[in-house]
């Protein structure tokens, strides 16, 4: 099929690849002309997983295209992605005027019958708008919208889309769906479904989907924060909620809140519309609340530990992007604890294997960004751990102990089992267990 993927950020440069990577012919549009180029001449612009090679082989064999040009992108297609970005207002509601502005685009420049697909994640109703948008200069003979929102996990983003968990997509047109269902097919050979319904059933699953992730999340930290203060441990605990099937395993881990592109913004965009219909959505309400809450627990136990003498203090730390195998900044934890530990009078010595650069634009020389994480612990009064990068797991603790002025490490992650650090001789505080005490 020949398609049209409006936006290059995470979601659509991965849409764009994995659909050309099926061999559909696709043209990526992006306002950015010096992203483009970088794009044309084989530049990933993004860190993701697995996604270079596809877009690499993609590209040179000529069904991955980039441009500037909407009208381009309109002519050689007849489906037509909106992966544009929808950041959050100041009421928590999502921004629309990227789509909506680039649906009133597509009314002038669509000459023949075109599927106009929402891919970004968008408030109940969006659909409406966009056709809305469309219908001003268009006949509706022309054109179907459709909601096909993503479940694209940053760090197996390329994974989730060649092999989903399932694909929903939100349509009353038959045209349009047995379109969609040809297009999907191949992603799906092995039983997973293709779930249609109409348009809002399919706006609000996203939202409800990621809603429910982010509310375990926040329902665990709050069990961690319980385990500390009643002498528990939250991994058994963990372990003994997960082995029910009814509960499961997955988002069940402790940590410092989360972050990124999706779970801040889609819980604040659900309780927003949940306002707007007169609903009082109080579980999300909390969930939020304990999230705020949560990203600065590292620093709050680093101000309880050093008290007034934080100060003058230096703290490593491990860990920049909100999760790890992504560059992805966004609504990152370690944000708030860097401002946090400078607000306090601390100097931070950072690294983290992707995301250095996004946040050294941030702070400048404020922070001490570091080439290795044990460049980042030389002469550092103390570790906080904030990101579970893969590397961080093994590391030589010993080296760790020679480089610290005191072997302390604060881990908002739990990578390091008790007892090692115990016999390690750390001073070793985590997420819902016990510290040790060297």
């Amino acid at each position: 099929m020949k398609i049209a993927v409006v936006g290059t950020g995470y979601v659509g440069l991965v849409t764009g690849t994995c659909f050309a990577e099926t061999g559909n012919e696709v043209i990526c549009v992006d306002i950015d002309a010096d992203k483009v180029e970088k794009m044309k001449q084989g530049h990933v612009p993004i860190y993701e997983p697995d996604l270079e090679v596809l877009f690499e082989r993609n590209q040179r064999q000529g069904r991955l295209k980039f441009t500037t040009d909407l009208k381009e992108a309109v002519d050689a297609s007849d489906i037509i992605f909106l992966a544009l970005p929808t950041p959050p207002g100041e009421d928590g509601s999502a921004d629309l005027r990227y789509i909506l502005g680039v649906a009133k685009d597509l009314s002038k420049l669509i000459t023949k019958y075109t599927i106009v697909i929402d891919k970004s994640t968008v408030p109940v109703g969006t659909a409406e708008k966009v056709h809305a948008a469309l219908v001003e200069n268009l006949d509706e003979s022309l054109f179907d919208v459709v909601s096909n929102p993503e479940f694209l996990r940053e760090g197996v983003a390329v994974d989730d889309f060649l092999k989903p968990d399932r694909v929903v997509i939100g349509t009353d047109s038959k045209k349009a769906e047995d379109k969609m269902r040809r297009l999907y097919e191949p992603f799906v050979r092995s039983g997973n479904p293709i779930i249609f319904m109409d348009l809002r059933s399919a706006e609000m699953t996203k939202y409800a989907a990621n809603s429910y992730l982010a509310t375990r999340i926040s329902f665990m930290n709050e069990i961690a924060n319980l385990c500390e203060k009643a002498g528990a441990d939250v991994d058994a605990v963990r372990k003994g909620m997960g082995s029910d099937s009814r509960i499961g395993k997955r988002f069940l881990f402790p940590g410092v809140g989360y972050g990124g592109s999706c779970f801040p913004k889609d819980v604040q965009a659900l309780a927003h519309t949940a306002g707007q219909h007169d609903y009082d959505f109080r579980i999300l309400n909390a969930v939020m609340g304990v999230n705020t809450k949560q990203r600065f627990r590292i620093a709050d136990k680093l101000e309880a530990h050093f008290g007034e003498e934080l100060k003058g203090k230096t703290i490593a730390l491990w860990g920049l992007a909100f999760k790890p195998n992504t560059d992805d900044i966004r609504e990152a934890p370690a944000l708030y604890t860097i401002d946090r530990l400078l607000e306090a009078g601390a100097q931070v010595r950072a690294f983290d294997p992707e995301a250095t650069e996004h946040v050294r634009k941030i702070y400048g020389e404020k922070v001490t960004f570091c080439e290795d994480q044990y460049e980042a612990l030389d002469g550092a009064d103390a570790l906080a751990i904030v990101t579970e990068w893969s590397v961080f797991r093994t590391p030589d603790f010993d080296r760790m102990k020679s480089l610290l002025k005191q072997p302390i490490i604060f881990d908002g992650r739990n990578l390091y089992d008790l007892e090692r650090m115990q016999e390690a001789g750390f001073h070793y505080d985590s997420i819902g267990r016990q510290p040790v005490v060297s």
